[in-house]
């Protein structure tokens, strides 16, 4: 959008956050949530409810989701000497260790253990930087059995309760799969197996993707200059059926949507490789393929797959916000956020949901 490449300032990206708006808890019902609409085109603002999401959707259009499953990663055991200590777990290693983040980190070196009742133990191995460890377990039970047994949902910071029982449930989307992410990807909370439903009625085709959403998505840019931020790796699947289903899309004129920040963030790493790989790919074609993605979208990047996006609101200076910024325009984003928290919308994880079309 015209003068957003030179939103390239942090400050820019932050806004007045009422705490109250924060939502501490689920709705009752998925679908219950409001929806924010935002005209890329216009800046024009609608308010719905989620139910109406549907009605956004053309026949020939494709919804991609992100299936990735929240796994039971934060641990809470006794250090050596008797007090607790935490380890939330972020990514399976080759050779059966862990990377983690730990707390207190100063307190927990190489060489330090953490108990976990009296079956099992997580030795730290080794520092490996960027706030990481890498923890290898043993004793009675496997790492899959120490997360059913003393792993906790790990809520985001902005929630302050503990997590509870309904969080092991309400923290999934209703379509997550494949284990791995240590946050939800909060867009696809809202969905129920019948919204589904009535989405492939209208004949729109659902595909998956995935991707493991690391806990640096939960951290601030802190740099004045985004472009000196660093991005956590996360890694990503774009199955073949996936692929083909967006090729199918942009062959046809019709819309690809990503449902959340982590959608577009597979399709246009995939689009990225695509463009790579030889021969030369016509622009908008996505290939299928897994690994790493450190791919951070902001204003001044040319998407080249999605058309429409649902995301929930993100906090002020995160990457997520200047993903948005980037698809949306700067002022229509910042613009809708002001209306949102004047008219009260619930924000973040638990709360409402903005589509961008």
């Amino acid at each position: 959008m015209e003068g957003d490449h030179g939103r390239s300032r942090t400050s820019d990206f932050d806004y007045s956050l009422p705490q109250p708006l924060i939502a501490q808890r689920p709705l009752v019902d998925r679908a219950a949530s409001r929806l924010l609409v935002l005209s890329r085109a216009t800046g024009t603002i609608e308010h719905r409810q989620f139910r109406d999401f549907p009605a956004l959707l053309a026949p020939g259009d494709v919804l991609v989701v992100n299936a990735s499953r929240v796994i039971s990663a934060r641990l809470i055991g006794r250090r050596s000497n008797g007090r607790p200590a935490e380890v939330l777990l972020v990514h399976p290693e080759p050779d059966g260790t862990w990377l983690a983040m730990v707390h207190p980190g100063g307190k927990l070196k190489g060489g330090r253990t953490i108990a976990f009742g009296d079956d099992a133990t997580a030795e730290i191995t080794d520092v490996v930087g960027g706030g990481l460890r890498r923890v290898r377990f043993s004793g009675r039970l496997d790492v899959q059995a120490v997360m059913a047994q003393y792993g906790a949902v790990p809520l985001p910071p902005y929630i302050t309760r503990p997590a509870d029982e309904q969080d092991r449930d309400r923290y999934q989307t209703v379509y997550a799969r494949e284990d791995g992410s240590v946050a939800a990807p909060t867009a696809g909370l809202h969905f129920t197996p019948e919204l589904l439903a009535e989405i492939e009625r209208r004949g729109v085709t659902v595909a998956e993707v995935v991707l493991h959403v690391g806990p640096g998505t939960f951290k601030p840019v802190e740099v004045e200059d985004p472009a000196m931020h660093v991005m956590h790796g996360e890694w990503y699947q774009v199955s073949p059926e996936a692929a083909a289903a967006v090729r199918a899309a942009k062959a046809a004129g019709k819309r690809v949507w990503a449902v959340g920040t982590t959608v577009v963030r597979s399709l246009e790493t995939a689009a990225a490789a695509a463009s790579a790989a030889p021969p030369s790919s016509p622009a908008g074609a996505v290939v299928a393929g897994s690994g790493w993605t450190d791919l951070f979208v902001r204003p001044g990047f040319r998407f080249s797959v999605v058309d429409a996006m649902l995301t929930n609101f993100h906090l002020p200076r995160s990457t997520l916000l200047m993903l948005v910024a980037a698809f949306a325009g700067y002022e229509h984003t910042m613009a809708a956020y002001r209306e949102a928290i004047a008219r009260e919308y619930r924000l973040y994880s638990y709360g409402d949901a903005m589509a961008v079309v």
